[in-house]
């Protein structure tokens, strides 16, 4: 079976963290649309803010991840991470997963990982969100706070990383076996 899992969120719900692991777990190949961005961000050796601003004007750059992140769900067995990997999957996906956490969890965990000040994390991430979803109504029609295309909305912060590892192992390995079993 060819499987193809998606796992979406706001900045700082565990997107990358728990699709790696998944990944990991199931042997599956994984693409990460953040991952991808700041990639770009990097070769033109822009900050991720100016890259956000680059895009908000031109949607080349958005458009050129989005169709990777296609390219790879029809490769199959694979798990993509990203806001908009669910929508770009589309109808090749098996699980459609949304992450999410409290604002204050998540500015915490992105201040963390980027080594940055409470206040920055908050200014960056709440400005960044804001232009993405409006990029991305403008860009697809799509509406990122609009949970009913997941199958599975997972909070992040209910428990210890640990356990939540664990939690979110054992429901995508259920759901896979059954929809296995069922596919054959």
């Amino acid at each position: 079976m060819n499987l193809v899992i998606t796992v979406g969120g706001l900045h700082g719900t565990g997107k990358s963290t728990y699709a790696k692991l998944l990944a990991e777990e199931l042997e599956l190949r994984h693409i990460s649309a953040g991952e991808l961005f700041r990639a770009v961000a990097k070769e033109n050796k822009i900050t991720l803010d100016e890259m956000n601003k680059i895009t908000d004007n031109n949607p080349e750059i958005d458009k050129k991840i989005d169709q990777r992140m296609k390219q790879e769900a029809d490769k199959g067995n694979t798990i993509l991470d990203g806001q908009l990997a669910a929508w770009m999957a589309g109808d090749k996906t098996v699980l459609k997963i949304l992450l999410i956490a409290p604002k204050e969890v998540r500015l915490k965990r992105i201040a963390e990982r980027d080594s940055i000040n409470l206040d920055e994390a908050e200014k960056r991430t709440l400005y960044r969100e804001q232009i993405e979803k409006e990029r991305y109504k403008r860009y697809y029609g799509i509406d990122v706070s609009d949970p009913s295309i997941y199958d599975l909305i997972v909070d992040t912060n209910l428990y210890p990383f640990e356990e939540m590892k664990k939690i979110i192992k054992k429901i995508v390995g259920d759901y896979v076996k059954e929809i296995t079993k069922r596919k054959k």
